[in-house]
């Protein structure tokens, strides 16, 4: 029988701006800088008002994570996920507090769902099968508490990152 808060998790291979989630999360640096990446995608699908919120709000301290409007996306807010500085790269501390703080602010706002990309796997190095692992455990702690979230998606640009994803999710223990 699977466990409740496994089916709420949804992994899936796409494009994380496409996402009908009420948020996405933004792999974020500590500047609230939307350069490549995730980032870059988040400011040209959802426009100049997305880091315009941001300059207001930035810079935040590592593994915090902060809410901006969602611009021309089709999720009504981005969450922003600061899990390294400006050129550095991403400490699994930094990836662990910043999708806890990513999930705590869905649950502040009353979400029913949130789009993950694969944080810190981008420019920042971080490993991609420990991303996975990290970041399902953080979702599983989650779900397993009290939560408005209904469903929790992680959207992997490509099919090998959505393997491992899968595959941490199937060995990741009750």
């Amino acid at each position: 029988m699977q466990s409740e808060w496994r089916s709420k998790i949804i992994i899936r291979q796409g494009d994380l701006t496409d996402s009908d989630a009420d948020a996405i999360v933004n792999a974020a640096n500590n500047e609230l800088m939307l350069g490549g990446g995730v980032a870059g995608a988040i400011r040209r699908k959802g426009g100049p008002s997305i880091q315009a919120e941001c300059d207001k709000i930035g810079p935040i301290p590592l593994g915090e994570a902060v809410v901006t409007g969602g611009g021309n996306l089709r999720a009504r807010h981005v969450i922003h996920a600061a899990s390294m500085r400006l050129g550095e790269a991403t400490t699994e501390q930094n990836l662990r507090a910043s999708t806890r703080n990513s999930l705590a602010r869905a649950r502040e706002l009353k979400l029913r769902s949130i789009a993950f990309p694969a944080i810190g796997t981008g420019i920042a190095g971080f490993p991609l099968k420990r991303c996975a692992e990290v970041m399902l455990a953080e979702a599983r702690e989650h779900l397993v508490g009290t939560t408005t979230l209904e469903r929790v998606e992680f959207i992997l640009f490509d099919r090998s990152a959505d393997q491992i994803f899968k595959d941490s999710l199937a060995t990741l223990l009750d």
